[in-house]
Order: C-alpha cells, then sequence, then structure tokens
C-alpha cells in the first residue's frame, strides 16, 4: 500500500483565490458598509475609503476580463500587480 502524500510543514500549497475581501478599518462613523458581488465582498471603512476599494475592485474585475482570465486561475503576483494598477491614485 502506499501512502498520500503529505504536504511539508514549511511550504503552504499553492491555492487560487475564489473571492476578493476587501477590509476598511478606518470608520469612525458608526454607518455599516457591506458592498457584494459574485466574487467579492467589501466591508466597514469610512466613506471615502470603502468608495475607494470599490473603485478599486471594479477596476480589478474590469482588468481581468480585458486580459481574459478569471480570479480562480490568476497567479497571486499578477494580481496584486492588476489591484496596484487599479488603485485611484
Amino acid at each position: 500500500m502506499s501512502k498520500k502524500p503529505t504536504n511539508s510543514p514549511h511550504k503552504a500549497p499553492a491555492r487560487s483565490a475564489g473571492l476578493l475581501l476587501g477590509l476598511g478599518l478606518d470608520n469612525e462613523d458608526g454607518h455599516k458598509r457591506i458592498t457584494k458581488g459574485e466574487q467579492f465582498i467589501l466591508l466597514g471603512g469610512s466613506e471615502e475609503t470603502h468608495g475607494r476599494m470599490t473603485e478599486t475592485t471594479l477596476k480589478t474585475f474590469e482588468e481581468l476580463k480585458r486580459r481574459d482570465k478569471c480570479l480562480k486561475s490568476v497567479d497571486p503576483k499578477e494580481l496584486a500587480e492588476i489591484v496596484h494598477i487599479s488603485t485611484p491614485r
């Protein structure tokens, strides 16, 4: 009988993102801001922060579509690059 291979405790297995999560922590006005989509959820933040997260997320998914990629299949480094260029300045 052969044993199933085990993952090394020193190296996490590669994973793909199935959901993009945005979390804003600067809310001081008491409003609960939640924006959900099929592949993302944005929670919290001030009005300005939540708006920036929303804009960044929408632009990120537009860029993924332009590159003919989906969240589950894009390389994490490429996703980080896309999020970076999608963030409003």
